[in-house]
C-alpha cells in the first residue's frame, strides 16, 4: 500500500494524519494478542461444553472483523457526529436494559443478556460508551449555557442507569459508571465538599450492596477470607502465574484453561500469566497504561469542554475495566465478572469497547480549531 501523502486531502488522507497512531496500533496489539490467548484457551472450553473445539475461536473471528470496521469508521467521526452517535446508543441501551429486565436470559443467577436475531447481546456493555457520551454533551453544555440544568440530567441519567444495572444485579458494571461519572463531573468543576460527600455516599453503597445483595456478600466475604468460601477460580489463576514464571511454559502449553470455566474471558489473564509469563503481562499492563494516559496527554491543550469530558470518560472506562478484570484474577480485587478489553472472549464487550475506542479516537483526532 503506497504512502498516505500529507497532502492528501481525501477523508482518508485527513484521518491517516490526524488521528493518534500510536494509540491505534497498541489497540491492533491487544486485539493480535487477544486472538492468540483465543486460539489457546478456548478448545479446552469448547470441549467441555461438547462443542467444536474451534467453536469459541471462530465467532470471536467473526464478531472481530465488523467490530473492527465499526471502530475505523467511527474514528473518522466529527465530535458533532460522536455526540449525536453516543446520544442515539445511550437511548437504544437504556431501551435494551429496561428489556433485558422482563426477557432477559439468566445465567448464574445475574439476568444480564437479552436474545436479539439468534444473538446474545449484553446491553450493559454498550450502555457505557453511550452514557459517557451523553453525559458529558450535559455537563458541558449545563457549563456554556448556565440556564440549562445539564449538571442535574447528568445526574438523573446516571441514576436511572445504575438502578437498571444493580437490577439485574450487575455491580462491577454499576461501579464503572459511577467513575465515569464522578471523573467527568470532577473535570467539569465539581467542587470539593461534593468530592467528599460522593465518596462517602460510594462508600455507603457499597456496603448497602453487601448487605443486600448475597452475591456480593460472597465475593468479599471470599476475598477477605479465602476460608469462607470457594475460592477455586481465584487459587487456580494464582497458580497459573507461579506455573508460568518470567518467561510462561509457552502458547498452547499451560493447565489453567483445562481447569477454569470462564479462561476464555474473566480470566483470560492467567492464561496470559501462565503460558507467556510475568514479562508479558507487564508488557500488557503497559500497554493498557500507554493507550489512558496517551489519551489524556491528546487532551491536554484540548479547549472543547464536551471532547475533553466525552474522551476522558471513554479512557477512564477503559482503564477501570482493564484495572479490574488484571486485579481481581491476581486476587488484588473482589472478582466481577468483567472482561478484559479487546483481549477476553465476548461479542457484545468486543463491540462496545470498539465503539467506545472509536468514537475516543475520533474525539482525539487533531483539529486546527475545536469543533463543538
Amino acid at each position: 500500500m503506497p504512502a498516505i501523502a500529507r497532502s492528501d486531502t481525501s477523508i482518508l488522507g485527513r484521518w491517516w494524519w490526524t488521528v493518534d497512531r500510536w494509540s491505534l496500533l497498541a489497540v491492533i496489539a491487544l486485539v493480535a494478542f487477544g486472538i492468540l490467548l483465543a486460539a489457546s484457551a478456548s478448545p479446552a472450553i469448547a470441549e467441555r461444553l461438547h462443542l467444536e473445539p474451534t467453536h469459541f475461536l471462530k465467532r470471536q473471528a467473526i464478531f472481530l472483523v465488523p467490530a473492527m470496521i465499526a471502530m475505523f469508521t467511527i474514528s473518522l467521526l466529527s465530535p458533532v457526529q460522536v455526540r449525536r452517535l453516543g446520544i442515539l446508543l445511550f437511548i437504544a441501551s437504556l431501551v435494551l436494559l429496561v428489556l433485558t429486565l422482563f426477557i432477559g436470559t439468566e445465567i448464574k443467577g445475574a439476568q444480564r443478556w437479552v436474545n436479539i436475531a439468534g444473538f446474545s447481546l449484553q446491553p450493559s456493555e454498550f450502555v457505557k460508551p453511550g452514557f459517557t457520551v451523553f453525559a458529558a454533551w450535559m455537563f458541558a453544555t449545563g457549563k456554556l449555557h448556565s440556564a440549562f440544568p445539564g449538571t442535574k440530567v447528568a445526574g438523573l441519567s446516571f441514576l436511572l442507569v445504575a438502578l437498571l444495572l444493580l437490577a439485574q444485579p450487575d455491580l462491577g458494571q454499576s461501579f464503572v459508571i459511577i467513575v465515569i461519572w464522578f471523573t467527568q463531573w470532577f473535570l467539569a468543576g465539581l467542587p470539593m465538599i461534593f468530592v467528599a460527600g460522593i465518596v462517602a455516599l460510594s462508600l455507603l453503597g457499597l456496603v448497602s450492596a453487601y448487605f443486600m445483595l448475597p452475591h456480593v456478600a460472597s465475593r468479599v466475604d471470599r476475598f477477605i477470607d479465602p476460608k469462607s468460601g470457594d475460592t477455586y477460580q481465584v487459587d487456580k489463576a494464582m497458580e497459573a502465574f507461579t506455573n508460568g514464571g518470567l518467561f510462561g511454559t509457552g502458547p498452547g502449553e499451560g493447565m489453567v484453561k483445562t481447569r477454569l470455566p470462564d479462561a476464555h474471558s474473566d480470566f483470560i489473564f492467567a492464561v496470559a500469566g501462565e503460558e507467556f509469563g510475568l514479562i508479558a503481562c507487564l508488557v500488557l499492563v503497559l500497554t493498557f497504561a500507554f493507550i489512558v494516559l496517551r489519551g489524556f496527554f491528546r487532551l491536554m491543550h484540548e479547549t472543547d469542554l464536551f471532547v475533553v469530558l466525552a474522551a476522558a470518560g471513554l479512557f477512564v472506562q477503559f482503564g477501570i475495566q482493564a484495572l479490574i478484570n488484571m486485579g481481581s484474577t491476581v486476587n488484588l480485587l473482589p472478582t466481577k465478572g468483567i472482561t478484559l478489553p479487546f483481549v477476553s472472549y465476548g461479542g457484545s464487550s468486543l463491540f462496545a469497547l470498539a465503539i467506545g475506542m472509536g468514537m475516543a479516537l475520533a474525539l482525539t483526532r487533531e483539529r486546527p480549531q475545536s469543533v463543538s
